[in-house]
């Protein structure tokens, strides 16, 4: 009943040691806490207590052999917490540690050296490792997607729970949950009454349809109806009918409930319909993918959320337009901002180097402000906030991926290129105007400080030796690492070959030649670039597309050809792009110019009539095409050019054939 976080922290682990010492010299316990942090923090406070009160001994096997392999193996532990408790029987358990680490704990419960271990949920899940007694200490962990605390799921519960009791050598095992007096009711009723388990499918249902349209395995209506009887959702339907909204008397009715899984379906491909994810006929029935449906599917989005950056996007917008529109995404609804992280955000907001407009009470404030401290790697010092920046994070590199693909398919080239750009700066947490050997492992910040205080352009690097990089930043001794780094960075060499097909259609040869040195600890097996094709302005994509470099053909010339459409009057030029998928500063630029360019003419003359003799209908030399010209004797100059053209030309294909027959 206790409110207060502290008093509530401390009744909990005074609860948690009373139980401990119970079962201490009879029984391992295991002790499931809800973060990696808490598991130092509870074992340490068990083991002070317990020395503080003289009760230490009782955690430590009689045996001198047990204690000697507790002291050895605390001596080979990497983690500092682990050596300070694997004396004393004690020992901790979470995904933060090392392998090692984890295995030698594990091993060591096993074989019953370690009385009491402190563990994250994980080792519910992951490994099987019982004990007699088990303790969940505190049942409210943070939901990022809610906002707020939230009670532990009945499945980890009794994931959790199942650790009690050791087969082969108990009879029973002893379950105790510490939690709040108001949430007893709800683990008494879930462990006695055994609830059941309602599938939470329906709020899903349009973006999971859409998804299978996308797939291809639904194609119409009755497909998704039929889809739809293969969900947990249908067989729940069945047994609670009036908890799905299933009308009074449909079941006898239609006992498969055939009209209302068409009623679920017809909603949801309205409501997909209505945002543009698919194309549905009413009268057939018939589903049609779109692009944007395509790429919700591709990068898991909600149709909400790709409707808001759709109804939102526009041409123009900069950077600070992007964020914003990134933070109205709709898996971030639940986030609010609490009164006690205002001081931290507005300390934040001075930091970042994108301005953010929005008042500190919005939202959309919050969540720009945490995308650009992950990005510019500033830590945070609350829980909570913390543990909102892993949730934008994570859904950060998908939202701007999609935000990237939809301004790529409407041709907006300056949009395109700040999208890609943000996707870049996710995923490596640095600023495009940051030196790129960033990028690299290895070098020292110091080092990078330095670079970036000089005024050099990147593409100047490339000229300079090991030495002169190493005067530049004043650092010989990093010259020859910088040179490898240099010289490691991806570039591309254009060179382009236009022809034209049609006043109003061109056609572009690029030649590209790799001009860097592979690693395959830097590069991988392959280098993605997206070709990218801009007219004079730089305002309209006129084509795209993506391509691979791979290492086995990464000292070679490669060949790419595609065709653009030119309009009147004849632009001066275009700009081809090759722009990397995952380097940020790695573009290669070709302008590629039309001023020399002579295009087919606009009207092109009419075929001369020639002088020709009328020919007979006999000159068709076959009976069945005569036929159709027995009405007429001769046929006409036209007709006449037309079959004496289409002779010259079978006598001309004969001949050649007879040529290669010789050949041969």
């Amino acid at each position: 009943t206790v409110k207060k976080p502290l008093q509530r922290f401390q009744l909990m682990n005074e609860i948690c040691y009373n139980k401990v010492l119970d079962c201490a010299g009879k029984h391992q316990v295991l002790i499931f806490v809800h973060s990696r942090k808490e598991t130092a923090k509870t074992a340490l406070y068990l083991k002070q207590t317990a020395l503080d009160n003289d009760h230490l001994a009782k955690f430590m096997r009689d045996d001198s052999a047990s204690r000697e392999i507790l002291q050895t193996e605390a001596e080979a532990a990497k983690t500092s917490e682990l050596r300070d408790l694997l004396p004393f029987g004690f020992a901790i358990h979470h995904a933060g540690m090392s392998r090692v680490d984890r295995t030698l704990v594990e091993d060591l419960f096993a074989d019953g050296h370690i009385q009491v271990l402190v563990s994250t949920a994980t080792l519910a899940w992951g490994v099987n490792l019982p004990a007699h007694s088990v303790i969940i200490k505190g049942t409210q962990v943070y939901n990022p997607v809610k906002g707020a605390w939230d009670e532990l799921s009945p499945q980890d519960m009794m994931q959790m729970m199942g650790r009690a009791g050791r087969p082969q050598f108990d009879t029973f095992g002893e379950g105790i949950i510490i939690t709040g007096h108001t949430e007893l009711q709800f683990y008494l009723s879930l462990f006695n009454v055994q609830l059941p388990i309602e599938s939470q499918f329906i709020g899903t249902i349009p973006d999971n349809l859409n998804a299978e349209i996308v797939l291809g395995t639904v194609q119409n209506l009755k497909d998704a109806a039929a889809w739809l009887g293969y969900t947990y959702l249908y067989v729940r339907m069945l047994r609670s009918p009036q908890l799905y909204g299933v009308p009074l008397g449909a079941v006898e009715g239609d006992p498969l409930l055939q009209q209302h899984r068409l009623d679920l379906a017809h909603s949801a491909a309205l409501l997909l319909d209505k945002n543009n994810l698919i194309r549905y006929d009413r009268r057939t029935g018939n589903f049609q993918v779109t692009d944007l449906g395509r790429i919700a599917s591709h990068y898991y989005i909600t149709y909400t959320t790709l409707a808001a950056f759709n109804n939102h996007l526009k041409p123009t917008m900069g950077d600070i337009e992007l964020l914003r529109l990134f933070s109205l995404a709709d898996e971030f609804k639940f986030m609010i901002v609490r009164e006690e992280e205002k001081l931290e955000l507005a300390k934040l907001i001075d930091r970042v180097p994108v301005p953010v407009k929005e008042s500190l009470d919005e939202p959309t404030a919050k969540i720009n402000v945490l995308l650009q401290a992950y990005i510019s790697n500033l830590k945070l010092e609350g829980l909570a906030l913390s543990s909102d920046m892993v949730y934008v994070t994570q859904s950060a590199g998908r939202l701007m991926r999609c935000l990237f693909e939809i301004c790529l398919k409407r041709g907006w080239a300056a949009l395109t290129d700040k999208a890609l750009n943000l996707c870049k700066e996710v995923n490596h947490r640095m600023w495009s105007s940051q030196s790129p050997l960033r990028q690299f492992k290895g070098l020292p910040t110091e080092l990078l400080t330095r670079l970036e205080k000089k005024d050099l352009a990147w593409e100047r690097y490339y000229d300079l030796k090991p030495s002169e990089l190493g005067d530049l930043i004043r650092m010989p001794k990093y010259g020859k690492a910088l040179h490898k780094f240099v010289h490691q960075f991806p570039r591309l060499e254009l060179a382009a070959h236009v022809q034209p097909l049609t006043r109003s259609l061109l056609r572009i040869d690029l030649s590209i030649t790799p001009d860097f040195a592979w690693d395959d600890k830097v590069h991988g097996s392959v280098e993605p670039f997206w070709l990218l094709v801009e007219d004079a302005d730089g305002e309209v994509l006129l084509y795209h597309q993506y391509w691979l470099l791979r290492k086995a053909l990464s000292e070679e010339e490669h060949s790419l050809s595609f065709t653009v459409p030119v309009g009147e009057p004849l632009p001066p030029q275009y700009f081809v792009r090759m722009v990397s998928d995952r380097w940020i500063g790695c573009e290669s630029i070709l302008p590629v110019s039309f001023r020399q360019l002579i295009l087919p003419e606009k009207y092109p003359p009419p075929t001369e009539l020639l002088d020709l003799q009328p020919l007979p209908v006999s000159a068709l030399r076959n009976k069945a095409f005569e036929a159709l010209y027995k009405d007429i004797g001769v046929f006409n100059p036209i007709q006449t050019q037309v079959i004496e053209i289409g002779r010259q030309s079978a006598i001309s294909s004969c001949t050649c054939m007879a040529c290669c027959s010789v050949g041969m």
